[in-house]
């Protein structure tokens, strides 16, 4: 989970959102999380429509148009406003797919965004395209806060996170999720991250919640 006074924002790979709503809040309680970032939903629309987080209301997704399963969507308490920011045109089912919100607020000018790469997925179009919605949203004063599952580890030096951090760097954005996300025998990764500038959250705190549900859950 990422703490960014003054909001909390809760991000799962949830590996299929259907049927694990009620056990999910409980697992947050008494925690007080603004905005639900979850990868891998697995539901066409439609589906998605008729799913109940209590408290929350479904605020911005992606539903696959072709293939299965995969997905994103955001989920924010039910007083907090918002507005939508269409990026559909960029996605493709495998490659990429996002969704944003932008936060209404006073105190601060704050984009979210949602995005997940399928491990088969294109990583040059998934870069080239997350390059391009990166440009298109960002502003000198925008807090753009990421919640990726791009199924490239962050915990080594390889390739793909050296490809995805030249991408990132101009925008001053960097991960802030330094421990394991997912263990799997005598494996840990970090698949699951969130990108943010730090220079301009000057007060974060980037923590683990285990429910269970799927990936480890970060809680910020």
């Amino acid at each position: 989970m990422l703490g960014i006074n003054p909001i909390t924002i809760f991000r799962q790979n949830i590996c299929g959102v259907k049927g694990k709503t009620d056990e999910l809040v409980s697992s947050m309680s008494p925690n007080s999380t603004h905005i639900l970032c979850f990868s891998e939903h697995r539901l066409k629309k439609f589906e998605l429509k008729q799913i109940n987080v209590d408290g929350y209301r479904l605020s911005a997704a992606y539903c696959r148009q072709v293939v299965k399963r995969g997905g994103v969507c955001i989920f924010v308490l039910k007083n907090m406003k918002y507005t939508n920011v269409d990026l559909g045109k960029y996605c493709k089912d495998q490659d990429i797919q996002v969704c944003v919100l932008k936060l209404k607020s006073a105190f601060f000018n704050t984009c979210i965004m949602t995005v997940y790469r399928a491990p088969t997925g294109n990583f040059n179009l998934f870069l080239n395209r997350l390059d391009d919605i990166i440009n298109t949203l960002y502003k000198a004063d925008l807090k753009l806060i990421i919640c990726g599952d791009i199924n490239t580890d962050c915990l080594t030096d390889n390739d793909k996170k050296r490809q995805l951090d030249a991408v990132l760097l101009p925008y001053n954005l960097s991960a802030i999720v330094h421990f394991p996300t997912r263990s799997k025998g005598y494996s840990s990764t970090a698949i699951g991250n969130i990108f943010i500038d730090t220079y301009k959250f000057l007060n974060y705190t980037a923590s683990p919640l285990h429910n269970g549900l799927s990936d480890m859950m970060l809680n910020c």
